[in-house]
């Protein structure tokens, strides 16, 4: 499929969330490069550091945050640059096509807590409000660690999702950080006034157990969601998980109202102060709660389970949130799967594939090998990826041409 052909399909044949045109300047191995793509799925095919994942990492920074990397901006420009950077992109949204812009001034290259600029339509913004026009969700080679790894890291992964369909969540837990780290550092200075505290506890109380209430929504819309796909296709070779909340506010909201659980809450901080003055932390928040994920159909924790079989956990949680997204923000959020083909058989690459096109998802994928996405061949937009340069090919001829003669 061309994109040419894509944007004649209809509106109900084609995503309404989809970058249609992304420039880079001076970011990661890039000079300058600039790509044209359709609502269908990218497939950028090139050798280990020939530049996919930045790629795919510019376009994670068209969302809030700093990207599917987390890396500090100034990281971000190219290394024989003037230390500034600029990623664009003219992206269809929700509310029709925009022109998002974010960058750093070369001025700010050696501040490392420097703010990047974004700009919607030319005009200056904050980078929060990105969440009210784009949703972005990615599957990296790091996160192949997610079950077996920290509980910060699981914390990090269901809180990003839940954004996609609550922009404002971040701002909830924007405060409560804000207020925790203000209690900590009271207790770190000796101070024992309680009068210092309350007025903190207080807003960590409320933010804090809304925070958890947001991710048992979340958790619980997730779990409905792969029971869907489990009655629409109990073979699928992406398995249910089982998925539960570990933590005091989570159990504690499973028997009492929302309000008593703040003054729990807040009692339980006021008593702990000493507890979380020797410590040096708060020991007691969502900031400790932990994401359980199991293996539905084995019973079996995801910890335990091999590589292939957590692979495609992870891979069944995204597309169910994709699907979640799509019903109640009417568009799939734009997927960035970095070399997704990873531990996938060829099987499970082409039921990843079908879920993708009937998500209507715009896909970026990367890959070594270009045989691995065979499947999307004329469904797909393929890119070739050297030293930072891109050329678009075509697929389905090059297969064509690779198939030998009888």
């Amino acid at each position: 499929m061309t994109t040419s052909e894509a944007r004649a399909l209809g509106a109900t044949d084609q995503p309404s969330l989809w970058v249609e045109r992304l420039t880079l300047s001076n970011f990661r191995n890039y000079t300058h490069a600039a790509l044209d793509a359709g609502p269908e799925p990218q497939v950028l095919v090139g050798a280990n550091g020939a530049g996919k994942t930045n790629l795919l990492e510019a376009v994670s920074l068209l969302a809030p945050g700093q990207g599917m990397r987390r890396a500090a901006y100034p990281d971000l420009a190219r290394g024989t640059g003037d230390g500034g950077w600029a990623v664009a992109a003219r992206t269809h949204t929700h509310v029709g096509p925009i022109d998002i812009g974010t960058g750093l001034l070369a001025e700010n290259a050696d501040n490392e807590r420097a703010g990047r600029i974004v700009r919607i339509n030319g005009e200056t913004a904050g980078a929060g409000t990105l969440a009210d026009y784009v949703e972005v969700v990615w599957v990296t080679p790091a996160m192949d660690g997610l079950f077996t790894g920290s509980s910060s890291d699981r914390r990090r992964f269901l809180d990003r999702l839940i954004l996609c369909f609550d922009p404002h969540y971040r701002t909830g837990a924007s405060r409560f950080e804000r207020a925790m780290q203000q209690r900590n550092r009271l207790l770190s200075d000796g101070v024992r006034d309680s009068s210092r505290f309350e007025g903190l506890e207080l807003l960590m109380a409320e933010t804090g157990v809304a925070i958890a209430a947001q991710r048992a929504e979340a958790v619980a819309a997730l779990a409905a969601i792969m029971a869907e796909r489990t009655a629409r296709d109990p073979r699928s070779p992406f398995p249910a998980a089982n998925l539960a909340l570990e933590g005091a506010l989570e159990a504690d909201l499973e028997r009492l109202p929302a309000v008593e659980v703040e003054d729990l809450y807040r009692q339980r901080l006021r008593d702990g102060r000493e507890r979380d003055r020797a410590a040096g932390r708060t020991l007691d928040g969502p900031h400790r709660s932990d994401l359980i994920v199991a293996h539905a159909p084995k019973s079996m924790p995801a910890r335990l389970c091999s590589t292939g079989e957590q692979k495609a956990l992870l891979i069944g949680l995204i597309l169910a949130h994709a699907e979640l997204v799509a019903r109640r923000r009417e568009a799939a959020p734009i997927l960035l799967l970095d070399e997704v083909t990873a531990h996938l058989d060829a099987e499970r690459r082409a039921a990843l594939f079908q879920e993708i096109l009937r998500l209507k998802a715009q896909a970026w994928m990367t890959g070594t090998d270009a045989a691995a996405f065979s499947w999307l061949a004329g469904k797909a937009r393929f890119w070739r990826v050297e030293h930072g340069l891109l050329s678009h090919f075509d697929a389905a001829a090059e297969q064509g041409a690779a198939a030998p003669s009888n």
